[in-house]
């Protein structure tokens, strides 16, 4: 029992630095190094020269310094804060046309990339009435308000290819198709639809 606590004791006061191969700084220093092939550090592209998701990675912050949002922002983000530093507005956030009421043959024109847009109605004269959402989609690009009448009508300025990946099915990610609900619409005889 004497010789048990007498290595403990002698281990307790041995120095940490006997049993480390190599001190705690150079494992830092070893980890940060730079790995062989390495891919290039990211850096600001004028928004012209912004082709391919790799342009969109960010350089990051310097060591020992707080990063700013554009040294470390990616993707979307990072393609509309580069946008706004050269007085592109990415995302076209200004408001719809309120200073008429859309028509079927002169509608309030909704530029969207997607598939489906959508557009807050106020009434005309603005204001008239509470919000209404509208849904404008590439199926069905043009909606009327059912409040006050007022026609939008979407204006597609996506990519025209399909990007999707479909299974043997037909259907994207192994998700069935959409189907869209019927509504009243759906009943009404053709020689009514609007063009």
């Amino acid at each position: 029992m004497f010789l048990q606590r007498t290595a403990f004791a002698a281990a307790r006061r041995t120095p940490a630095r006997a049993f480390a191969a190599r001190p705690f700084s150079s494992s830092i220093i070893r980890c940060n190094a730079p790995k062989p092939g390495a891919e290039k550090e990211g850096k600001i592209l004028p928004f012209e020269e912004i082709k391919t998701e790799d342009d969109l990675l960010p350089p990051g912050a310097k060591p020992g310094t707080v990063p700013s949002d554009i040294s470390q922002a990616t993707g979307l983000e990072r393609l509309e804060l580069i946008g706004k530093m050269q007085g592109i507005d990415i995302f076209d956030m200004r408001p719809l046309d309120a200073s008429r009421k859309g028509t079927l043959d002169n509608p309030i024109i909704v530029k969207g990339a997607g598939d489906e847009q959508y557009a807050g109605c106020t009434g005309y004269p603005v204001d008239s009435h509470q919000v209404i959402w509208l849904t404008v989609s590439r199926d069905r690009p043009i909606e009327r308000c059912g409040e006050c009448g007022n026609v939008v009508k979407l204006d597609y300025v996506g990519p025209l290819e399909e990007e999707h990946h479909h299974d043997d099915h037909g259907h994207g990610h192994g998700h069935p198709p959409h189907v869209e609900p019927k509504t009243f619409a759906d009943y009404v005889k053709p020689e009514y639809w609007y063009r």
